[in-house]
């Protein structure tokens, strides 16, 4: 049970993948925000069932749930006691479950990439296997808060860590129609170990980890960029030897005449009303954005050169809290509802 005091007003919801990072940060972020309730919590069927704090000791007295195996049998017990379900499970595993949930009347907010692409065809080449169910693509509603323009379904899709990052940044300055029309943006982004998930793998071990770039022309969020942006891009992933965030460089070529204060006027027109994007004066760094729902925002400019960085943690605002911003939206509560509601978020 949640340690949130229960009421009629409350969402109850259900978080599956709860022992991952993204998982974790859920929910924590559910139990703190007083219009939810986490009512379950599952993990993959091969693991015994225990206690949310025994994954994540620093969560004691604080996120009281039972972490139990996950079989689609559980589908009949959850049926009319859940509201939400949150997939934090890998892309394959979320494509299979998400249509059980959904028949079963519950809206289901995918972190996965299951549901991200529109074009089916995409999916053999960057995420390695067959789209099952591909009418759900054009179902599903891509979630980028800020950027919001239509109302939210029962399948929600919750934009990868990345193209946040990225697509914050420069998505400005495209609607403004201030970058040259034939530019390909060129985006070079780190990542914190943590973006590999809790498996553990030598490649992605704490103590192995320097700095490489990786993926290179073919990594699974680059198509996911290049359709929030509507053109290419030279996207280049790398690893960093830290523990969470992102930290973004996205180099533009603007239209001939394009002054400072129409950059200025780009940005601040998109996010002035938006809680969760800070515009900074100094370029950002990582650890001014860990344990936190924010992206933060900077850019220079020389004549029709422009570089933007962006900043985010990879497992809040780039997984769990714009999760649980959509899940807020969805169900009429307050945008930011339980993201402030404790100074650092703490799976890792």
């Amino acid at each position: 049970m949640s340690s949130v005091v229960s009421d009629k007003t409350q969402i109850r919801s259900a978080v599956l993948g709860a022992a991952g990072y993204s998982g974790a940060e859920l929910c924590a972020l559910l139990t703190r925000n007083p219009h939810f309730e986490l009512c379950f919590a599952y993990a993959s069927a091969g693991r015994k069932a225990e206690p949310f704090s025994s994954l994540y000791p620093r969560f004691q007295q604080q996120v009281d749930v039972l972490v139990e195996p996950w079989t689609d049998a559980e589908i009949g017990r959850i049926q009319g006691k859940v509201d939400v379900a949150f997939l934090a499970l890998p892309h394959e595993a979320s494509e299979e479950v998400a249509p059980l949930l959904m028949a079963a009347g519950i809206v289901v907010v995918d972190l996965s990439g299951a549901f991200r692409l529109k074009q089916a065809d995409l999916y053999p080449k960057y995420y390695g296997y067959e789209h099952q169910h591909p009418a759900l693509l054009n179902e599903a509603v891509y979630s980028l808060m800020e950027w919001l323009d239509k109302p939210l379904p029962q399948l929600i899709s919750v934009p990868g860590c990345y193209p946040t990052a990225c697509s914050l940044a420069l998505l400005p300055l495209l609607n403004a129609g201030l970058v040259a029309d034939d530019c390909i943006p060129v985006i070079n982004a780190t990542s914190g170990v943590s973006g590999a998930g809790r498996k553990a793998a030598l490649n992605t071990s704490f103590c192995e980890v320097g700095l490489n770039a990786y993926g290179f022309f073919k990594h699974r969020h680059r198509p996911e960029i290049e359709q929030n942006l509507g053109r290419k891009v030279v996207f280049t992933p790398h690893l960093g030897n830290f523990k969470r965030g992102i930290l973004a460089t996205s180099v533009v070529t603007l239209k001939s005449g394009v002054s400072a204060e129409q950059v200025k006027a780009a940005f601040v027109n998109a996010y002035a009303a938006k809680p969760l994007v800070r515009l900074t004066a100094t370029s950002p760094n990582v650890a001014d954005v860990e344990g936190s729902p924010f992206c933060d925002i900077f850019w220079q400019q020389d004549g029709e050169q422009l570089v933007v960085v962006s900043a985010i943690d990879n497992l809040l605002k780039g997984a769990a809290a714009q999760a649980m911003q959509a899940a807020n939206v969805k169900f009429g509560k307050p945008e930011t509802a339980g993201l402030f509601a404790f100074e650092k978020a703490g799976a890792l």
